[in-house]
């Protein structure tokens, strides 16, 4: 019995990252209350995280996702990559 528990407990886990996985940075993947937390993330490795989390939130808000990682994978977010400023830059980090 104790063996049965474990492989589902596995199962379970793994099936869990693999969905996770599966939605990381997709359009409406990220509930607003989660941003915060995904944009943590995002700005991790920047010299101006004050600045990239107030950005990334107001991105994430719009969007309701973030791309994976720190930097680049924005193509998993078209409505985050295509924000501009209003000089025409990339707004969202």
């Amino acid at each position: 019995m104790r063996r049965f528990q474990f492989n589902f407990l596995t199962f379970l886990v793994a099936y869990m990252a693999i969905i996770q996985l599966s939605t990381a940075g997709r359009e409406g993947s990220v509930p607003v209350q989660k941003c915060p937390p995904a944009c943590s993330v995002r700005c991790s490795a920047t010299h101006h995280p004050g600045e990239c989390m107030d950005v990334c939130q107001d991105c994430c808000r719009k969007c309701l996702c973030v791309p994976s990682g720190t930097i680049g994978n924005k193509d998993e977010c078209p409505c985050y990559r295509d924000m501009k400023t209003k000089y025409g830059q990339p707004k969202c980090p």
